[in-house]
């Protein structure tokens, strides 16, 4: 039986050594990090874990680190979208072999596709498998975005598309998500500052890498909203949330690797072209975990 996605999904980094190798035993830090937190999943291999950096092969084996260490801890979400149907479906196909519980699958970018195109890849991709569908829709990275509608009827028509991460930053999409079409397919939240408020809207869950930097807080947050706790949650999201702010006006994936490195895990830079933060940018990152932190 598939296991439900919901609550917090921790986007996770993939670390790397100075020789800008993976290092699997970050990795496995970083996953014993948020789970001892009490996140409700993991997903590796997405966005904030620099995939469009990896080989297939690195893809492959980080799929394979994450599942064996998690041990059924969790459920794994293992993102499979790549720029070819072909690619995904020996990816999505790896990823079921290894034990993952989920997959994610972002549409094809660079060649703007049409509905046509990406209804072949997305029924292609999901009739290869057995595993829920997470669909990725991420307009900023692909240069299409889905549409509410057209996300809700891809869950109307696929059986195993069952979820949506939705980064499209978009809350009247977000809202009518949530509200018109949550028999159709399940909203994860793919934009961490939306968090909170997606999450009292009725979002199934939240896709967030700043988990990795402050998972406790954010579980602590989603659980008095799961309670209904709803003034204990207020109070610890606006706590929280200039921590969560500092880590979304900077570049995203760097400014995790960054969080990580100022609360004393080192998982390394990530991977050229992409550069550290700015000194700036760290600092401020610093003093707003800094504030938190002295809370």
């Amino acid at each position: 039986m598939a296991k439900e996605l919901r609550g917090v999904l921790t986007a996770l980094p993939t670390p790397f050594t100075p020789d800008d190798e993976i290092d699997p035993g970050l990795l496995r830090k970083v996953v014993d990090r948020n789970i001892d937190a009490g996140v409700d999943a993991v997903v590796v291999g997405g966005g904030t874990g620099e995939y469009t950096s990896l080989t297939t092969a690195e893809r492959r084996h980080i799929f394979e680190i994450v599942v064996e260490h998690t041990a059924g801890r969790v459920p794994v979400v293992a993102h499979t979208g790549s720029l070819t149907t072909r690619e995904a479906v020996e990816l999505s196909r790896a990823a079921e072999a290894t034990g993952a519980d989920a997959l994610m699958l972002i549409t094809p970018y660079y060649e703007p596709l049409t509905e046509l195109e990406i209804n072949r890849y997305v029924e292609t991709v999901a009739g290869s498998v057995e595993l829920p569908i997470m669909l990725y829709n991420n307009p900023g990275v692909t240069g299409v975005n889905l549409g509410a509608e057209g996300i809700a009827r891809f869950g109307r028509e696929i059986d195993n598309v069952q979820y949506v991460k939705d980064s499209s930053h978009d809350w009247e999409q977000a809202l009518r998500l949530i509200h018109h079409h949550s028999g159709d397919i399940k909203l994860i939240m793919g934009w961490d500052s939306f968090s909170f408020s997606a999450l009292t809207e009725g979002a199934a869950g939240v896709m967030a890498g700043a988990a990795n930097v402050v998972p406790n807080e954010i579980v602590s947050v989603v659980r008095a909203i799961r309670n209904g706790e709803m003034d204990r949650a207020r109070t610890e999201w606006l706590r929280l949330y200039p921590a969560i702010d500092a880590m979304m006006a900077v570049p995203f994936t760097q400014a995790v690797k960054a969080g990580l490195r100022l609360q004393g895990i080192p998982i390394g830079s990530p991977r050229a072209p992409l550069a550290d933060l700015a000194p700036e940018a760290e600092a401020n990152l610093k003093a707003a975990l800094d504030a938190l932190n002295a809370n």
